[in-house]
């Protein structure tokens, strides 16, 4: 049995003879083998704001702890943080007070057993480039007063330094140690209002972990950014579409005129888009420029589920279909960057749903996301229905697709 692992208000964690708690969709589960695994490096264990946890007794009922019983203060649920690599399995067990939603962070169910931590989770790619082990190097801040007095005019790389050392953005970082993938913001408005947008949020709601980038970049700004790091940068990627943006898609003349100038010079690295795909001419004029990969962020392939979620203001799931197609005839690798969330994509309906999707519009790869939301302001938005298979099913059923590949990272598909 996993027992419940839970904490008081300072921090300290115990383990308790209850046995541990997941959540998925609005349903409280026992914590099972299959859930599990060993808590990863990289991971982080973290009290869940106003929320005390729960637990199950030997008979199958749920009991609610509200004190310590040590101290008789009151008792906190734990959840654990997931490095990217890694595909959460179920939600922490526990009851919220009302008020203010979670902060916008992927939360997962933890357990206790044989002195080790457990968490709901299951590795889904190597992990290793991602591993926090590489960021936040005492170098960093060095490295990026090289590039910005190299550069003091370019405002990408001034906004690209905040990111990186104000919100500890990875693919930010990447451009001043110039490695792997770098990100490249350029679009400040967006055609959707995505409930766990995480660069802009009605004050009302769970606060935005990052701001938005607030100007146009020149076509100078972004090539240079993007032609120093794709001449340079081992294995390089350069993203547009990044955490601090909209959608990228809306400013396709700039992304194109961009692309048209870097491989002028060079054609070395894989430039990407992550993008909702939505606006299917800029998508279509970015492709026909030199586009080489795009991940088009999914949640759902039911219109409902969709909707819901991104809360499109001018486009449809149709529209985002229609631009898969169209980069496909011209032969740019698309994945899905699949937003996952326990209780959700593993439904019976939208599993069929997301399956024919992809075999329909010739997907090359799930990148798999947990979506990083509070589950109770979700399911007061949204809503779903079916029986729950698992998320252990919904990932191994989408490694039966044939010629599909599954993981969590965008990779480069050209040297």
């Amino acid at each position: 049995m996993y027992h419940l692992l839970y904490a008081d208000e300072q921090g300290r964690m115990f383990d308790h003879e209850l046995a541990a708690v997941g959540r998925t969709g609005d349903r409280l589960v026992e914590i099972i083998d299959e859930d599990v695994m060993e808590l990863p490096p990289g991971a982080s264990l973290v009290l869940l704001p106003e929320s005390a946890p729960v637990g199950m007794e030997k008979k199958g009922d749920f009991r609610l702890m509200e004190r310590v019983p040590v101290s008789q203060g009151p008792a906190r649920a734990v959840g654990a943080l997931l490095p990217q690599g890694y595909t959460r399995t179920l939600l922490p067990g526990c009851r919220r007070q009302a008020g203010q939603p979670l902060p916008l962070l992927g939360y997962a169910a933890v357990a206790w057993r044989d002195g080790r931590v457990y968490v709901a989770a299951s590795r889904t790619d190597d992990p290793d480039r991602w591993d926090p082990r590489h960021y936040n190097s005492d170098d960093l801040p060095h490295l990026v007063r090289r590039r910005l007095d190299a550069a003091p005019e370019n405002r990408v790389l001034a906004q690209l330094a905040r990111c990186a050392l104000e919100y500890s953005c990875y693919t930010a970082q990447n451009i001043f140690y110039t490695r792997w993938e770098g990100g490249l913001p350029v679009s400040p408005v967006c055609n959707a209002r995505c409930l766990g947008c995480i660069s802009l949020q009605p004050a009302e709601c769970c606060p935005a972990p990052q701001s938005r980038l607030d100007f146009r970049p020149s076509r100078a700004e972004a090539a240079e950014v993007a032609l120093h790091h794709l001449q340079y940068a081992p294995d390089a990627i350069i993203s547009f579409g990044q955490g601090c943006e909209g959608e990228p898609a809306l400013a396709a003349e700039n992304i194109a005129a961009v692309i048209d100038e870097v491989r002028r010079h060079t054609g070395r690295g894989t430039v990407n888009m992550n993008s909702n795909a939505g606006y299917t001419r800029g998508v279509e004029q970015i492709c026909a420029a030199g586009l080489d990969s795009i991940r088009v962020s999914l949640i759902s392939a039911r219109e409902e589920v969709y909707d819901a979620y991104y809360r499109p203001r001018d486009y449809s799931l149709a529209d985002v279909a229609r631009s898969i197609n169209v980069a496909r005839a011209a032969g740019v690798f698309v994945s899905l960057n699949l937003l996952v969330l326990p209780g959700l994509n593993d439904r019976e309906p939208e599993l069929a749903a997301l399956v024919d999707f992809i075999e329909e519009n010739n997907v090359n790869k799930v990148q798999l996301r947990n979506l990083n939301i509070d589950p109770d302001f979700f399911w007061g938005q949204v809503r779903a229905q079916g029986e729950i298979c698992g998320i252990p099913h919904l990932i191994e059923t989408l490694r039966n697709i044939p010629g599909l590949e599954v993981g969590n990272f965008s990779k480069p598909v050209k040297k």
